[in-house]
Parts: structure tokens; C-alpha cells; sequence
């Protein structure tokens, strides 16, 4: 079994989204502020969904090689 990476921010910082799958196999993404996310049937429509919630900021959305868990 993985170890499922927490994403703990300041609350000050802006949008960041990180994008990986969760220990099922879904593409998730996820708010670093826990404000935001999302189950996808694609990597691909994950990371378009955190781009478009990020204004496409270049250094918003990041890969985890890691499992990550979207919690609600």
C-alpha cells in the first residue's frame, strides 16, 4: 500500500493545485487550501480543470509521482 501525500499551505498563498491519482486509481485534483477539487476520468481533464481554476498560471498545477486523496 502507498503512503498518501497531505498537502498542508499558508493561507495566504494564491490558487495551487497538485494532480495525481488517489490509491483507487482516479485522477484527482486538489487545492492546496483544500478549497477546491475534483475525481477525473483523465490526467488530462485534471490538470485542464486546475489550469482553468488557476488562470493558467504556469507554476499553479504540479504532478504528484505520489498517491494523493481527495477529501471531502
Amino acid at each position: 500500500m502507498s503512503p498518501i501525500m497531505q498537502v498542508v499551505a499558508p493561507a495566504g498563498e494564491t490558487a495551487r493545485f497538485i494532480v495525481g491519482q488517489d490509491p483507487e486509481g482516479h485522477w484527482v485534483a486538489i487545492e492546496i487550501h483544500g478549497r477546491a477539487g475534483g475525481l477525473f476520468r483523465s490526467r488530462e481533464a485534471a490538470v485542464d480543470y486546475a489550469a482553468d481554476e488557476t488562470d493558467h498560471r504556469p507554476d499553479a498545477v504540479s504532478l504528484s509521482a505520489e498517491r494523493i486523496e481527495l477529501r471531502l
